[in-house]
């Protein structure tokens, strides 16, 4: 039998003993934890989300071009002490609309004198506005309209196109003078979802008269969601593609010669 030969196959896995489907158990481990990590951010930023924001559709072009007719926002919910000059609210006013929503610009609080116009530009507390967000080439009103002293507690709010925009400057002979309580809002409009134009500009133009609001969660939360995404779909194509690479290691493994003997 000496002049016998015989060949053997190597161990699969590099001789280092049998490979497993799927990978190996710490591999398997963590992809499970990256699947459940991924779970826990992606439900609970929704969940969050949900807590904060309310979706709105704004039905009416006065907030052009910040907002145009049927674009789908999200408003973060706030309390009306919350509110600060420059922020674009959600309200409900039966002197504006019986049982509707609006959404207008605030552009002076409780105590402010606003008047417009100073060289084409509103007035606040004697300072002269920059409003980039108007639409371009508009004046910051088409009509002049004396100094209003806001009440404590109230907000004097404007739409973004106002030539058409029926706003406080349209209810200045009512018996608060154009102005809507801190009540009355019931949330804040931070982005535009649909059509997508994301966040809101800052209205860097008010920050002379003080503070303005602070963003809220939204991008934190848009991060957790993504985040998650991407680790339910890392953890689960985790076993599929170590599989795959196993069984293509077991193809390609070469048998090697045992000797004669």
């Amino acid at each position: 039998m000496g002049g016998e030969s015989m060949t053997r196959t190597a161990p699969q896995g590099g001789g280092t003993g049998t490979a497993q489907a799927g990978g190996g158990r710490l591999g398997q481990r963590l992809s499970g934890l990256a699947v459940a990590l991924g779970l826990v951010l992606f439900l609970g930023g929704f969940a969050w989300g949900a807590v904060v924001y309310r979706p709105y559709t704004v039905p009416t072009s006065s907030m052009t071009p910040t907002i145009d007719a049927g674009d789908r926002v999200l408003a973060q919910r706030v309390d009306g002490a919350e509110v600060r000059r420059g922020d674009v609210v959600v309200f409900e006013d039966k002197t504006w609309v019986t049982n509707a929503k609006v959404v207008k610009r605030v552009v002076a609080v409780g105590g402010d004198t606003v008047s417009c116009c100073t060289d084409g530009k509103l007035t606040v507390n004697g300072k002269r506005i920059d409003e980039p967000y108007l639409p371009k080439g508009s004046l910051a009103e088409i009509t002049n309209f004396g100094t209003v002293t806001v009440p404590e507690g109230r907000l004097f709010l404007l739409g973004d196109e106002r030539q058409g925009s029926l706003d406080s400057t349209a209810h200045l002979t009512d018996a608060a003078k154009g102005t809507v309580s801190r009540d009355a809002v019931s949330a804040r409009v931070e982005a535009v979802v649909w059509p997508w134009n994301g966040t809101l500009k800052r209205p860097t133009g008010f920050e002379s008269l003080g503070a303005l609001s602070q963003p809220g969660p939204l991008r934190t939360i848009e991060l957790m969601v993504l985040a998650g995404a991407v680790l339910v779909l890392g953890g689960g194509a985790y076993g599929p593609i170590a599989g795959r690479l196993s069984r293509s290691r077991t193809r390609t493994a070469r048998p090697e010669a045992a000797g004669a003997r």
